[in-house]
Order: structure tokens, then C-alpha cells, then sequence
């Protein structure tokens, strides 16, 4: 050990491979002076116990003290254990005459592993030797002979062994000398013992000094001073019956109990033979517990007892008489362990969180238990409440560990509160008990559960899209994200058609949409997967069908299949005039594509030429007569009849049955040839057959001409380029006023023209005529080359523009024209300028 102190250190560890803890538990031993400066060196725990430094702090390591008082403290960071405090052995073991320690236990977690360390303080002679007096007043008789014995008050040395009281010595010694008697419970004794008679007319008051002296290094001593008052003869001392006394007592013996009796005789009389008792240089604790009548020596109980802190109360009793001389005797009160102490419970390591899935043997608390009773009062037992997944094992002495027995659901239960009942062995026993409260963590280990393994919707059809069409609810026994649940559609399809664009689903509700319209007739059922799956991870699913069942509405009406209506010709059924009663004249038939009651069909007249006449079976739509047919019915005769559905609202068709009474069949077409069934139809629809070849007529006749043109254009364009030997340029001349042009598009000033041509020549002249100048451009079409301008007088100065062409016209302020030009000239001329 590092410092003035060296620690003689003794290890000793051993591997116990206890299963609760999966780790190994060991036992270290130390020894250390006392005094020691807080801080100070004990050992090298990590060292000692062939652990790695690192694992004292990932493992959390701590120290646990059964007292609760911690004297030493743990470096984790160097695997030392170092003091606390500064240590006093006599006040951690006070009036142990034997070895004195404190152990506590490290512990370290995941996983969790214990370790038990002692500490043994070794005394160092820090005490000197004391009196609890300061003087020893002794009264003897003079009469007193040699021999005679007086007890003394003994000194008090807190340490021990060799530093220890170990000898007394008293000064001066003319007359008395010193004797050590050795008492039971290894105490010194010490007797003052008369070697030469005392005669008090000579010396009435004599002073003696004790010194106690201890067999430390260096020794260390204490004193007393012995104040001797010499009496007048009192021939005979008390003496007691019994040298010592000794009784045996239960720690919960009441106060007030008188626990014995002690007696002296004296051979004396009168005042000499009284005896009176006194406690004899009892401590302070000794008085606190028990009182002595003076007068009959009885002792009794005023304190308590308590068997923990002391097993032997140990004292002396003086007795006394009124001469001065007195005996001594020793007390000793065993005290008896009774079960007066419960078992104290102290959590060493608790975890109040478990995974469902933590495997059976996982350790919750680690539990030390201390009994301060002592044999079968002190020892203790654990148990929990039965029918729990856990169980309580004992791991080490005094230390029990709360296991996991089974496995654990959390879905069946949630939370634990499991009561830990210490008991001890005593009579009647004793019993603490500690409730620790453990919640179960969830897993994912539940699907998702719809409520029904199938499920069937039924929908109206013409329903609007995005209608709702059922609500699915799954559950999981689950907490948190792992019971949170979203909803699928299963991929599949429906007649080559994804369901998926049939319905849709809210993915957090389990609503169940329409994302069409559905039509009885062509879908009447389909099913749909539905999958529900929880948030865990891994997620786990489940899978239900959904049977969506399409409801018919009365959407259809009746369709008539016979008789067949037709614009373009009229269907009679014939009757012969000799028909009887109930003679078949024909049968309406018709269906409906709804279902059930919505197709159910009936059958009536609903307007007849002769009313009388004929009837219709409401349910077979077939039509009778009801009476014979006479002279006096027409011919021809119109029946109307209405086929109605059973629906809400119903629908309804009519048909025209058109009835011939008449024996033969020319008879029935020359009644029939004017008939004039439809015949406002067959006029509306001849009507609109001639408009329209009408305007594709004459579509066909605009087109024709305007090709016919097109083709004579080109023609004569060619015959007019082939003449002239060239193309015509167009020479681009405006006259000066010409872009004075106003708001209505029209010259300003009066214009001239005079234009001239000839069909056989091949120069053309154009004049123009104003006031004032005249000039002549003069340009030959046979090249591109522009003749220069130049100006000369002509007429009434006015300006001349000669151009020559193929064709000469003449041309005044009005426009007249000399020869007649084609469409396609006048196109040609007008293009040249």
C-alpha cells in the first residue's frame, strides 16, 4: 500500500457459477490500518479479481453496504477501492475484543455479476489507558489485616491485543500492593491488597497513585489517584454467597422485572451488620440498564435489552458495611435472542421494464435480505405470490434474485406487481415485504384480426362514384406502432379488370370505396382482398374477403319482342269472323334485363277500338276475344298495349297490335292499302332524303365548274406566255400624288388615262395626262432594260407613260375599252402593273 500505512491484503477469490446471474461471483479480503487519511489506498479491486478496468465502468459498478454506511469508495476509472472517511476501529467495533471488519458488496450490471468485499481494520495504539475517576476514595478499617483485598476501579483501553491494557502498577507501595484477577469475558481485574496492618492514630489519610500502562510501541499509560481513609476496627468484611452470579435472560423481557437477588453476610453486629449494595465501578450503559436496591440487593430490569448489540451484560456488585469493609461479586446476565427483528429487505439491482420475449431465467432484482436475530430467528426465506411467471432463487447467502419462470404475454398481461414476502424461521416468525411493479414491453408477436372472417356489401347500382360501401375494423392486441394498422386492396383482377380500379380503401380507416358506377346487368357480384397490416418490423398481416354484391335498381324498361314495331310495313293479325269466345288473336311478349320484382311484367289494354272485344292476360300477355265477332265490328282494329314492370318507381313499354277481322287475305290488303300506320314519319323522313341529295347536287356542280375554270385559266395563261415570248415583268411606278390617298381609299386629284393597243403589235402606249409637265417613260417588254426618263411637251402638258404590250386598249377618265378582253386578259393586264 501506497503511504505511511502499508494495507496487508489478502485475496481470495473463487468462482461460484451461479445461473440466475450468468456471471461469475467472487470474494476479496482486505486488511487496513485504521485512521487512515480519507482517500487512501485499500486495493486493486479489478486487479484482484482478474477483471478488465473498463468493464468496472461499462458495467455501471457500484457498492452496496447492508448498514447503508458506505466507508470506502470505488474508482471505476482504476479499479481502486479507496476510504471514504477515516476509519475508528473502537467506533465501528466498539468492545470487540476480536478482529473487526465491515464487508459490502460491488455490483456490476449486464449482466450482473456480484462480488463480496471485507475489510478488516487493524488497531493501531491510537488510546491511552483511563480511569473513570479521577481519584479512587477507599475507606479501611484499621483493624483491617494484611491480606485483606479491595477492589479497584478498573481502566479503560479501547484498543486491542497488544495495545491493549496490559499492566498496573501502584506508588508507593509500603503497604499495599497490586493483584490482576482475569474475569470472565477476558477483563483485568485489579485488586488493592493490604501487606502491612494500618493504624490510624498514626496516619489517618494515605495517598496512593495507579498507573495503567498499555503494550503498544510506544507505550502509552493512564493514572488514578487513590485517596485511603483508615476507619476505626470493624473486625468482620461482608462476604456473599456466591462468588459470581450468572443468569440467562429473553431480549423483550419487560422493564420493571426484577431478574435476581443478591447476598452478602456479615459476622458483625449492630451497625457493623448492616450491608448495603452498590453497583461496582458500573459504566454508564450498565446503569441505564438495571438499578440494585441498596437495602435487599435486588436487580431489575430498567432498560432494554436488546440480544443485537449485546449477548452478555457483565458487571460487579459491592457490598458494604458501616465499618468500611466490603466484598465484591460478579454479575453476568446472558441475554437471549428472541425474533424481536423482521427481515429488512434492500433492492440491489431492479429493472422494472421486460421485453415479452425475454427468455425464461432472465433476472429482474437482485434482493439482499439482513435478519439482525441470530440462528433460526435469523434465518430467511423469500417468496412471491403463486400462479406469476416468476420465481425467487438464492444466489448467495442473504441475497436472493427475482427470475422470469415461464414465458410472458403481454397482451395478457400487461403489467406485474409482484410482492416479495421475506420470512424468517423464528417463532412466531417474522415478515417484510416489498411490491415491485414490472411492465411487460411489446413485441410484435400479434397479426392484425379482422372481425369477421368474410365480409358481404351489398351496393345499389347507378351508385356515384367514391360512395362508401363498407367500413372494415381489425385489431391488434398489440401496443403502440405495432397495433397500428393500415388497410390494402390485394392485387387480382375481375374479368381481366384489376379490382383495383372497382374499389379503393382508405389506407387508416378500413373504408371501403366505389371508384365507378356499377351496372347490375353487367356486374352483379365480384370479391375484393382486403389486407390489414400492423406497423411492427418485422410486419405482420392478415388477409379477409370482401364480397361486393351489386343491387338491381328498376333502371330498364320493358323491351317488346313481339310483335315486332316496324316503320315500313304494318303486321295485322288476322281474325276470322267465325272465331269463338277466348280465340287466341296473339301474345305479347316482352322481358325485362332487371331482376327480381323489377322484371316481374304486367299486361294491359290500354286503348282498343272496341273495348268489348278483345282482352290481355295481365301475366302472359296473350290476347283473347271475349265475345263473338259481328257484322257490325270494323275490320280493322288497333289495339295499345302497356307492359309495366314491378319497380318503384315502375317503367313501362307500349306496342300498336293492329287486328284484321276477316276471313280471307285479299280482303285484309285492300283494307290495309290505305292504312296510314306512321305515315307522318314516312313524310318526315322522305322530306329530309331529298334535301340532302338536293345540296350534295349542287356541292357536285360547284365543284365540277370550279375545276372547268381552273383548267381553262391555265390553259390560256400558256397560250398568252407562248405568244409573247417571254414573261411580262411588273415595273413598279407610282406617280407622285399616287400614296396620297385619304381615309375612304380614293386619289385626291382628277386623273386622265388614255391606254391604246392593237392586237398585231407588239408596242403598247398608255398616256397619262397633268397639268403642267409632261413626261414619257418608255419601256420595252421584250428584255428586262428600263428606258431613261426623259420629259418633252405634248398636248396640254401632261405626262405620257408608254408601255409596250401585245394588246392595245384604249382608255379614257371613264374606262372605256376599245376591243373586248377574257377574264384571264384582264387578270394578265392588271397583273403587269
Amino acid at each position: 500500500m501506497k503511504g505511511k500505512h502499508s494495507a496487508l491484503v489478502w485475496t481470495t477469490v473463487f468462482a461460484l457459477f451461479i445461473l440466475c446471474f450468468g456471471g461469475v461471483v467472487g470474494q476479496v479480503r482486505y486488511s487496513v490500518p485504521e485512521e487512515m487519511a480519507p482517500g487512501s489506498f485499500v486495493g486493486d479491486i479489478a486487479k484482484d479479481l482478474g477483471l478488465d478496468a473498463k468493464r468496472l465502468v461499462t458495467g455501471k459498478a457500484q457498492i452496496f453496504s447492508k448498514n447503508g454506511r458506505e466507508y470506502v469508495d470505488l474508482d471505476r476509472e482504476r479499479g481502486h477501492i479507496v476510504t471514504k472517511e477515516r476509519i475508528d476501529r473502537e467506533l465501528l467495533c466498539a468492545g470487540a475484543m476480536s478482529a473487526c471488519s465491515f464487508s459490502f458488496e460491488v455490483i456490476l450490471e449486464n449482466p450482473i455479476e456480484l462480488y463480496r468485499v471485507t475489510v478488516e481494520i487493524l488497531d493501531v495504539n491510537d488510546n491511552s489507558p483511563t480511569f473513570p475517576k479521577n481519584e479512587i476514595l477507599l475507606e479501611i478499617s484499621e483493624s483491617a489485616t494484611p491480606g485483606a483485598r479491595f477492589t479497584l476501579e478498573n481502566a479503560v483501553d479501547p484498543d486491542v491485543g497488544l495495545n491493549g491494557l496490559q499492566s498496573y502498577s501502584v506508588h508507593p507501595s509500603d503497604h499495599f500492593a497490586l493483584k490482576k484477577q482475569t474475569r470472565s469475558g477476558s477483563s483485568k481485574n485489579v485488586e488493592l491488597v493490604l501487606q502491612t496492618p494500618l493504624d490510624r492514630e498514626k496516619e489517618e489519610h494515605m495517598y496512593l497513585t495507579l498507573t495503567a500502562v498499555d503494550g503498544g510501541n510506544p507505550k502509552r499509560s493512564g493514572t488514578v489517584k487513590i485517596h485511603i481513609v483508615i476507619l476505626d476496627a470493624n473486625d468482620n468484611a461482608p462476604v456473599f454467597t456466591h462468588d459470581s452470579y450468572k443468569i440467562s435472560v429473553p431480549e423483550n423481557t419487560p422493564k420493571g422485572t426484577v431478574l435476581m437477588t443478591v447476598n452478602a453476610t456479615d459476622a458483625d453486629t449492630d451497625s457493623y451488620a448492616r450491608i448495603q449494595y452498590y453497583f461496582e465501578h458500573a459504566t454508564a450503559s450498565i446503569k441505564e440498564l438495571f438499578s440494585i436496591d441498596a437495602s435487599t440487593g435486588e436487580i431489575t430490569l430498567i432498560g432494554n435489552l436488546d440480544f443485537e448489540k449485546s449477548s452478555v451484560q457483565e458487571f460487579s456488585v459491592q457490598a458494604k458495611d458501616r465499618g468500611g469493609l466490603s466484598d465484591s461479586t460478579d454479575v453476568i446476565i446472558e441475554v437471549t435472542d428472541v425474533n424481536d427483528n423482521a427481515p429488512v429487505m434492500a433492492l440491489m439491482s431492479y429493472s422494472n421494464t421486460l421485453p415479452e420475449n425475454a427468455p425464461p431465467g432472465t433476472v429482474i432484482a437482485m434482493i439482499n435480505v439482513q435478519d439482525d436475530d441470530s440462528d433460526e430467528n435469523g434465518k430467511v426465506t423469500c417468496s412471491i405470490d403463486s400462479g406469476l411467471p416468476f420465481k425467487i432463487k438464492s444466489s448467495l447467502t442473504d441475497y436472493f434474485s427475482l427470475v422470469t419462470d415461464s414465458e410472458l404475454d403481454r397482451e395478457e398481461m400487461s403489467v406485474y406487481n409482484i410482492t416479495v414476502t421475506a420470512k424468517d424461521n423464528g417463532n412466531p416468525p417474522q415478515f417484510s415485504s416489498k411490491t415491485l411493479s414490472v411492465k411487460i414491453s411489446d413485441i410484435n408477436d400479434y397479426a392484425p384480426v379482422f372481425e369477421h372472417e368474410t365480409y358481404n356489401a351489398f351496393i345499389m347500382e347507378n351508385n356515384s362514384p367514391s360512395l362508401s360501401i363498407l367500413a372494415l375494423r381489425a385489431s391488434d392486441a398489440d401496443l403502440g406502432p405495432n397495433a397500428r394498422i393500415s388497410y390494402f386492396i390485394v392485387d387480382s383482377d375481375f374479368k381481366g379488370t384489376p379490382v383495383s380500379s372497382l374499389v379503393s380503401i382508405n389506407s387508416e380507416t378500413g373504408v371501403i370505396y366505389a371508384t365507378k358506377s356499377f351496372d347490375y346487368e353487367q356486374v352483379k357480384s365480384f370479391s375484393v382482398n382486403i389486407k390489414a397490416q400492423d406497423g411492427g418490423s418485422p410486419p405482420l398481416s392478415s388477409n379477409v374477403t370482401v364480397n361486393v354484391f351489386i343491387q338491381d335498381q328498376n333502371d330498364n324498361a320493358p323491351q317488346i319482342l313481339y310483335p315486332v314495331q316496324s316503320g315500313a310495313s304494318v303486321v295485322a293479325e288476322i281474325v276470322p269472323r267465325s272465331a269463338d269466345i277466348g280465340y287466341l288473336v296473339t301474345k305479347v311478349v316482352a322481358v325485362d334485363v332487371d331482376s327480381g320484382q323489377n322484371a316481374w311484367l304486367s299486361y294491359k289494354l290500354l286503348k282498343s277500338t272496341d273495348r268489348v272485344l278483345f282482352e290481355i292476360g295481365a301475366q302472359n300477355g296473350e290476347i283473347r276475344t271475349v265475345r263473338q265477332v259481328t257484322d257490325k265490328d270494323a275490320v280493322k282494329q288497333k289495339l295499345t298495349v302497356v307492359v309495366e314492370d314491378n319497380g318503384q318507381p315502375s317503367r313501362s313499354a307500349t306496342v300498336n297490335v293492329n287486328v284484321a277481322l276477316a276471313d280471307s287475305f285479299p280482303e285484309v290488303l285492300s283494307e290495309f292499302s290505305d292504312f296510314t300506320h306512321d305515315k307522318e314519319y314516312n313524310d318526315n323522313l322522305t322530306f329530309y332524303l331529298v334535301l340532302a341529295l338536293a345540296v350534295v347536287s349542287f356541292l357536285f356542280i360547284v365543284s365540277i365548274i370550279a375545276i372547268l375554270s381552273v383548267k381553262c385559266y391555265r390553259w390560256r395563261r400558256e397560250q398568252l406566255f407562248y405568244k409573247s415570248n417571254a414573261n411580262l415583268p411588273v415595273i413598279p411606278y407610282y406617280p407622285p400624288l399616287y400614296a396620297d390617298v385619304g381615309g375612304t381609299g380614293t386619289l385626291k386629284h382628277m386623273y386622265n388615262y388614255e391606254l391604246c393597243g392593237t392586237t398585231d403589235s407588239r408596242k403598247s402606249d398608255l398616256k397619262y395626262v397633268r397639268p403642267g409637265s409632261q413626261s414619257v417613260l418608255n419601256v420595252d417588254l421584250s428584255g428586262t432594260r428600263t428606258v431613261p426618263r426623259h420629259t418633252h411637251p405634248v398636248e396640254d402638258c401632261g405626262d405620257i407613260l408608254e408601255v409596250r404590250l401585245h394588246t392595245v386598249i384604249s382608255c379614257t377618265s371613264n374606262i372605256s375599252f376599245c376591243s373586248t378582253l377574257s377574264i384571264g386578259e384582264w387578270y394578265l393586264f392588271f397583273s403587269s402593273f
